[in-house]
């Protein structure tokens, strides 16, 4: 039996992965923070968007290709960056980036994975984008872009909406801490997912590889309160400033829902936005990112980025026509991976180019772009 026959939808990953990993992974990859509110809200949104389907068009060829920051992609899809990939799956990064070589699309390293820049370097693609967690300290930011740039990755992107540490309940209620510890409470999940636990033995437990070069030694904390946190800092206009000054590449802001930030980032030099609430994982009474897409859309030319919630190409069309040009997803690869190992981002690709294609075909669209303006219902 085929993949597509057994696994036809991310859904289908997702529930496959939350059967593979012990409860305290699961956790740590599902949950957003607070009552999951955030999370529930940005699907809700999603799914209030409807497009009139097209009769009488004729055969469509439909062609996901688009053009994003002088890079052409072989769809409008990337992904996200999520802290700690390998304690999903084993060489998650690595993993991650061929996929997204593969399929011709960008892939975001986290300053907090379990691989470092030059560890994943050998497996990338053209794409290549590392996110920062801004160190508190100059030259530790300036060393990690450093490195960033001769593994290969060419366009950063500046987290900006970590202002302080989410609790994050239900990971805390797992018992899972970083560098992670294998308590009797934790044994005793593990040893009820063989699969999982047979490929960690193999490679050991995750650490943030990154992170430890620079903050050594650091144990026993909580994943709301890593060694991450400990070198970050609160970045401001200034930090912005001196971090434009010293990237090279390509630099996009991450964590944008407010229109009144839009004028000063392009006053400051960004070469786009990320539109997003960090999955609903920091702040649980923040508004949807795609209710203010079309507010920040409205504000700028520059290109936009999206995440949240999104499952399939019809999200990725819902997302396009509200505003977006790339569209971003993070737990879902991870649901791939921990459902099926290394084959899972190569199928969930697979998954959201031919249902991207098929609803454009629904909709008589020829170019991804074509869907902006085709909304006929909207939560606005």
């Amino acid at each position: 039996m085929t993949l597509d026959a057994t696994y036809p939808a991310l859904a289908d990953l997702r529930a496959r992965a939350k059967r593979r990993l012990p409860h305290f992974v699961w956790e740590y990859l599902d949950s957003g923070t607070g009552a999951d509110r955030v999370v529930s809200r940005n699907r809700a949104v999603l799914d209030a968007i409807d497009f009139m389907p097209a009769i009488l068009r004729g055969e469509i060829d439909a062609s996901t290709e688009v053009d994003f920051l002088s890079s052409t992609l072989d769809m409008p899809v990337g992904i996200a960056p999520v802290g700690m990939s390998g304690l999903i799956w084993p060489d998650a990064e690595r993993i991650l980036a061929r996929a997204a070589s593969k399929a011709g699309i960008p892939y975001t390293l986290s300053t907090v994975a379990s691989q470092t820049p030059e560890d994943v370097s050998s497996a990338l693609g053209e794409h290549a984008w590392f996110q920062l967690y801004p160190p508190r300290d100059p030259e530790v930011r300036r060393d990690m872009l450093r490195r960033a740039w001769e593994a290969g990755f060419h366009t950063a992107v500046l987290t900006a909406d970590l202002p302080a540490a989410s609790r994050r309940e239900r990971q805390i209620r797992s018992g899972l801490t970083q560098p992670p510890k294998l308590t009797p409470r934790i044994l005793a999940q593990v040893a009820i997912r063989p699969a999982w636990a047979m490929a960690m033995a193999a490679n050991g437990m995750p650490r943030m590889r990154l992170i430890d070069d620079y903050a050594p030694g650091t144990k026993g904390m909580t994943l709301n309160n890593h060694a991450g946190y400990q070198l970050r800092t609160v970045p401001d206009w200034e930090y912005l400033a001196a971090m434009r000054e010293e990237w090279q590449g390509k630099l996009i802001v991450k964590g944008v829902l407010d229109p009144q930030d839009v004028a000063p980032l392009e006053k400051a030099g960004v070469d786009a936005l990320w539109v997003s609430n960090h999955g609903g994982r920091q702040f649980d009474g923040a508004p949807s990112g795609l209710t203010m897409l079309p507010k920040i859309r409205a504000k700028t030319d520059l290109p936009l980025v999206f995440d949240g919630a999104v499952e399939g190409g019809l999200d990725i069309l819902r997302a396009i026509a509200m505003g977006a040009d790339l569209v971003m997803l993070g737990r879902g690869w991870h649901y791939a991976l921990g459902a099926l190992g290394r084959d899972g981002p190569a199928h969930l690709a697979h998954i959201l180019k031919s249902d991207l294609i098929s609803n454009m075909g629904q909709m008589a669209l020829s170019r991804v772009w074509d869907a902006r303006g085709k909304i006929i219902e909207s939560l606005e």
